[in-house]
């Protein structure tokens, strides 16, 4: 027993440290567990970003925690653009990486930082320059615009460094370095940690900025963590090495990532879009169901981010391993990481459906605000068994650089399935905010299933990128 702790330790330590393994050659569970630990504190730490701004936030009134949540709502475009090229990004990288084609991967890398800052410059525009007409058209309500629209003109305008911050880290995970991503996302999350209360309250010899310090804070400490990923690329401390030759434009390269990551955006913006699709109805019933939703969904998020490194783990092994031809050992890595993420992910649903009240209270006293995010926390908890397997199946056809079947499956279940349900059971039989909440579950869960049976045909295994 004592040896066995003491392997696993080692192994932990290992993990995080991020020792070089060949992922293709290396133990399935090893190779899952060397890649799923740092890439499960990565997306913690990614989470924790819009945890710690609700914090310090809500003590401000459910004013300002609407605000910030309507402008999460938005900024969901500029994460469905990020994703889908980070996704395109991790699948090419990967395959490079299993090929054993180094100088591959460092192009590919490349091209997807070009084509990022393109795209970010597109919502960076727009949020600065209509940043009150956005939330307006959100359905917010004028304290909410008052509060709210420097805070997103802010966090909209600095749209290139939160997409910076996707891509380079989807680089890394896809070269299996995704010990870095972490250590980049640690670094940014500490000085967040330390500047939002400074920038909100005015301690010390900070101005208080209210909601709009909390925009600083994030802006400056994700700048931080992108300086942070150059410096690794260009020290060549990473698998990835970027050099003076390969900071030119690679026509077919930059080609083939535009349209893998065409679908892959499309994919993420059908997801997302759907989700502010429901956002607006929710705010049908107030404020305060607004400030609810956007609570519990805050804890939804961070409770679900461990298991988006599973996932994401499961992208980097589907990749790795179907460069270097061994596609049975990419499906088996797959089935493993859903069964992992399935059993915890249903704890972790257990405890949100017991006793959801108390998770609500650390973030607002408002006994309507609570009302409405347990009730959220509780009734979206019920489809975690299934979300973990459809999250895994998702990232798996992305890995394999196979962005069109997401994307379809994503475009029936969410605008075909969930929003139709939401507004039957919101507005037409006027369950209010409840309703647009079963809708969640029981979409997410049509989803998994739909996925899972797809998965099983196969056709992944031979998609070339």
């Amino acid at each position: 027993m004592g040896q066995d702790a003491s392997s696993l330790w080692r192994d932990l330590r290992d993990a995080v440290a991020g020792a070089e393994r060949d992922y293709t050659q290396e133990t399935l569970t090893r190779s899952i567990f060397f890649l799923a630990v740092p890439m499960v504190l990565e997306m913690c730490m990614e989470s924790l970003f819009g945890i710690v701004n609700i914090f310090w936030v809500a003590r401000l009134g459910h004013d300002a925690v609407a605000g910030v949540g309507l402008t999460e709502t938005l900024l969901t475009v500029l994460y469905s653009l990020a994703l889908g090229v980070s996704m395109a990004t991790t699948a090419m990288v990967a395959r490079r990486t299993g090929e054993h084609n180094h100088e591959g991967a460092s192009v590919a890398a490349v091209q997807s930082i070009v084509l990022g800052v393109l795209l970010s410059v597109l919502i960076a525009v727009p949020g600065i320059l209509y940043a009150p007409q956005l939330l307006r058209a959100m359905g917010a309500e004028p304290p909410v615009i008052a509060h709210g629209s420097t805070y997103t003109k802010i966090l909209l305008g600095s749209s290139t460094s939160i997409m910076l911050l996707f891509l380079m880290n989807a680089i890394f995970r896809g070269a299996g370095d995704a010990a870095i991503a972490m250590r980049v996302l640690w670094a940014a999350n500490g000085l967040n940690l330390v500047l939002d209360p400074l920038l909100i309250y005015g301690l010390g010899p900070f101005p208080e900025m209210g909601v709009t310090g909390a925009a600083v804070a994030t802006c400056i400490s994700r700048s931080l963590g992108v300086a942070l990923q150059f410096a690794v690329f260009l020290r060549g401390r990473g698998r990835v090495h970027v050099s003076r030759r390969h900071l030119v434009l690679d026509v077919p390269v930059l080609q083939r990532l535009s349209r893998l990551s065409a679908t892959g955006m499309l994919q993420f913006l059908i997801a997302h879009a759907s989700w502010v699709a429901l956002v607006s109805v929710i705010a049908r019933s107030g404020s305060s169901a607004l400030a609810g939703y956007t609570i519990a969904i805050r804890i939804i998020v961070f409770s679900l981010l461990p298991s988006w490194g599973l996932a994401n783990a499961a992208a980097t092994l589907v990749g790795q391993n179907l460069g270097a031809r061994q596609p049975e050992r990419a499906e088996l890595a797959v089935w493993r990481c859903g069964f992992y993420n399935m059993f915890f992910l249903g704890a972790v649903g257990v405890i949100f459906i017991v006793s959801p009240e108390p998770l609500i209270r650390w973030f607002s006293a408002e006994p309507e605000v609570v009302a409405y995010g347990a009730a959220c926390l509780r009734i979206i908890s019920y489809g975690y068994v299934f979300y973990a397997f459809g999250m895994v199946m998702v990232q798996a056809f992305n890995g394999a650089g196979d962005t069109t079947t997401p994307t379809i499956i994503n475009l029936g279940c969410y605008w075909m399935f969930q929003l139709p349900v939401a507004w039957l059971l919101a507005i037409h039989w006027g369950h209010g905010a409840s309703g647009a909440f079963w809708a969640v579950p029981v979409a997410e869960s049509v989803l998994a299933v739909t996925g899972v049976l797809v998965f099983r045909r196969g056709g992944w295994k031979r998609r070339e990128i």
